[in-house]
């Protein structure tokens, strides 16, 4: 059963990074990805002044660790996101 997490990566300077560095950082986190197989999924990122915060399925927190040290990125805060809330939830 694959959990949702969001991970938070203190990485200083990374929204001011061009595109072309930041798919650089894409193509190293699929290699690793690709590697460790198919327990883990990274769905998307959100990048900001100093900070990513990504969003991944996974079977475990350990397997988001090991790509991240595989990968050379910090994961400084790892949580598993426990229900999705949106506008459409609460109809007027």
């Amino acid at each position: 059963m694959f959990k949702k997490y969001v991970i938070e990566r203190q990485i200083a300077g990374i929204g001011g990074e061009p595109m072309e560095a930041l798919c650089g950082i894409a193509r190293r986190s699929n290699q690793v990805l690709d590697e460790l197989g198919t327990d883990v999924q990274w769905l998307h990122s959100y990048i900001a002044d100093d900070k990513t915060y990504c969003v991944y399925l996974a079977r475990d927190k350990a397997l988001i660790r090991e790509h991240a040290v595989r990968a050379g990125f910090p994961a400084d805060v790892i949580v598993e996101v426990r229900a999705v809330l949106d506008p459409t939830m609460a109809p007027g």
